[in-house]
């Protein structure tokens, strides 16, 4: 392979790294994997064909001309009025399901596609682009002078640069007919008016969420479900606001997700009510693990005593066996030992005094050094020859004592002359 003459392709901003065709991921919102991409004669199941154009709004078009499309093209597209400039998404069968998912009211609702953009088509569709931030901008303070109560969250222009679409948020109705008339005054294009919630409104401006990952209303949520706080109260979890709202300011949409689940497996569950009575006493419902089946029982009713964990059959035979008249051991299994509760000493094995032999041993050591300071013999044996730091000090108290003995005859001398 040649590698010095390779020509490279540059991406239009839909693929991501290696992608081929539509299998790959993309940096569009609401992304669909087209795992049927390989398959042949998928593209010509049907002349359907998925189109996105900014952030979340997508369009469902028929490819009258059988122009060769795949995921990425930027393609030119019917609109009213005038034409619109979109990048191809998604092509194939799964074009159908996501037709279901749209729930489009009539038929006519899905255009055609008139062709491939030009470069000219492109062109005035990034200049139109670049009017956006600035229009919101100002659309904001015209709206804030006629004191309207909405926001105007995002400004979208058509390929053509003929139409603006304002999304706007307002927790009531709002009267914007003086609104479109100033906006089509101060823009000089045709003014479309929509509003949207705040949900709506995360996912167009898109964000990373507490869990780490890219927004669901920003990667694949289309139909938005309302949440309430019940579905926390399912699956045991703290009613704290600042935990439980997402981006939006409005409770994740992410709580719905397992709360089937947990609604199906505390349907297992003994009521809370029921208190299990055992030959030693009465054992009371303390808390319960749902996805798990384990309950806990505490010999104090609202206190954490004597907890026994037990698993939700057992805890059923209990209550079977309590409406007979009998009344178990323990509410650990008859043929099962009880467990003894309580946290594992991991200490166990060790000594208590196991620091005081290392302050022993340094307490002899300074007792030799003291002992070598003060000119005594540093072991039981004084023959010892002393260590590399002990023998100077009594060197010097020897040469001291030898003079003395030298003096001592010449005193003795002195009286015999």
């Amino acid at each position: 392979m040649d590698y010095k003459n390779l020509k490279y392709s540059i991406s239009n901003g839909c693929d991501r790294g290696l992608c081929h065709q539509a299998c790959g991921r993309q940096d569009r919102q609401l992304n669909t994997y087209d795992w049927l991409a390989d398959v042949p004669g998928n593209a010509e199941d049907t002349d359907l064909v998925e189109v996105q154009f900014k952030n979340t709004r997508k369009g469902y078009y028929h490819n009258v001309n059988n122009l060769e499309l795949k995921k990425g093209d930027i393609v030119a597209v019917e609109a009213n009025p005038g034409h619109d400039v979109g990048v191809v998404t998604l092509t194939g069968r799964l074009v159908k399901l996501q037709l279901k998912k749209a729930n489009l009211k009539s038929a006519d609702d899905i255009r055609r596609i008139y062709r491939i953009a030009r470069q000219t088509d492109i062109d005035r569709w990034r200049e139109a682009k670049s009017r956006e931030h600035d229009t919101m901008i100002e659309s904001r303070q015209i709206a804030k002078n006629l004191g309207l109560q909405m926001k105007i969250g995002d400004v979208e222009y058509q390929g053509d640069g003929n139409k603006a679409i304002f999304y706007y948020i307002a927790d009531e109705r709002v009267d914007f007919r003086q609104l479109i008339k100033d906006l089509a005054a101060t823009f000089h294009v045709r003014i479309e008016m929509k509003q949207i919630g705040a949900r709506q409104e995360a996912g167009r401006i898109g964000g990373t969420g507490p869990c780490g990952r890219e927004l669901c209303c920003a990667t694949w949520m289309k139909n938005f479900v309302s949440v309430s706080t019940n579905a926390a109260r399912f699956q045991d979890i703290s009613l704290n606001p600042q935990k439980l709202a997402g981006m939006c300011a409005k409770l994740k949409c992410c709580l719905n997700y397992e709360v089937d689940d947990y609604i199906e497996a505390n349907r297992r569950l003994p009521s809370r009510d029921i208190v299990l009575q055992t030959a030693d006493c009465d054992y009371f419902f303390f808390k319960s693990d749902a996805l798990a089946q384990l309950v806990s029982y505490t010999t104090e009713k609202g206190n954490p005593a004597n907890l026994e964990t037990i698993s939700v059959k057992r805890a059923w035979e209990i209550i079977e066996k309590n409406k007979a008249g009998e009344k178990p051991l323990s509410l650990a299994d008859d043929h099962a030992q009880k467990k003894q509760g309580g946290h594992v000493d991991l200490l166990a094995g060790e000594s208590i005094t196991r620091f005081d032999r290392a302050k022993k041993k340094k307490k002899k050591k300074s007792g030799k050094a003291g002992e070598a300071r003060q000119g005594k013999p540093a072991g039981i044996d004084a023959q010892r020859p002393p260590k590399s730091s002990a023998p100077q000090k009594p060197q010097a108290s020897q040469a001291s004592a030898k003079p003395q003995k030298a003096q001592k005859p010449q005193s003795n001398n002195t009286p015999k002359a």
